[in-house]
Order: C-alpha cells, then structure tokens, then sequence
C-alpha cells in the first residue's frame, strides 16, 4: 500500500526556517518521480520542487528558487524540503506526492498542478511576527 506522511510544519517568523519531511512507504522512492506542492487559503495547489529518478538535480518553482531546496534519502525511502528565508507569502499547507508513471519529467509538476497518483495529508507552515 502506498502511503506518503509529511511532517514538519509549523509557525516561523519571517527569514526563518523549517525543514519538511515525506516518509514514503509502499514504492521505492528513488524509482519514480516525487513532488512538493503548497496550496495557500483562496488559491490554487501548485508544484513547487520536484525530483526524478532519471535527473539528479531537483527542479523548483521560481518563487522558492534559492531558498528551499529539495532532497532524498534513498535508505530511509524519505523526502526533505528545506525551506529558508521564509517570506510572508510562503505560507500554505504543504504536500508531497507521486505518480508511478515511468519517466515522469519534472517540467509537468514544477509551476502547475498535475495528476498525480498519491498525496499525502499536507503540513501546514505558518509565517508570521
């Protein structure tokens, strides 16, 4: 059974930082395509950070480009989002998720909202003074 837990969130000043985790159970994660994406209140999901398992190099949305950056842990099958300099519009419940597809390219996930086979529940972070 394929599952993804986020956890992690929380509330941070501004210029602050959190670090997210997705533990992955049920596929090996380095085998297919995981995402990032947040959904603020009113607004719509969108990919933020992606990984392939053909690319090495994590892809991401302008708007976090610089400040958060993505990584993987192949043995503990987990996913990290480490988010720095946290801006007043950061805030979002954030997801990770998957598709199953083969070959999966980040280019469809970054910047836009895409089918994909499983999410996980959300973590909400929360940037004020």
């Amino acid at each position: 059974q394929v599952q993804l837990v986020e956890s992690g969130g929380g509330l941070v000043q501004p210029g602050g930082s959190l670090r997210l985790s997705c533990v992955v159970s049920g596929f090996a994660l380095d085998r297919y395509t995981i995402g990032w994406f947040r959904q603020a209140p009113g607004k719509g999901r969108q990919g933020i950070a992606c990984m392939s398992a053909t690319h090495a190099r994590p892809y991401y949305a302008d708007a976090v480009k610089d400040r958060f950056t993505m990584s993987r842990d192949n043995v503990k099958n987990t996913a990290y989002l480490q988010m720095n300099s946290l801006k007043p519009e950061d805030p979002a419940t954030y997801y990770c998720a998957t598709t199953l597809e083969v070959g999966y390219h980040c280019t469809v996930v970054v910047g836009q909202d895409p089918e994909m086979d499983y999410w996980g529940e959300g973590t909400l972070v929360n940037v004020s003074t």
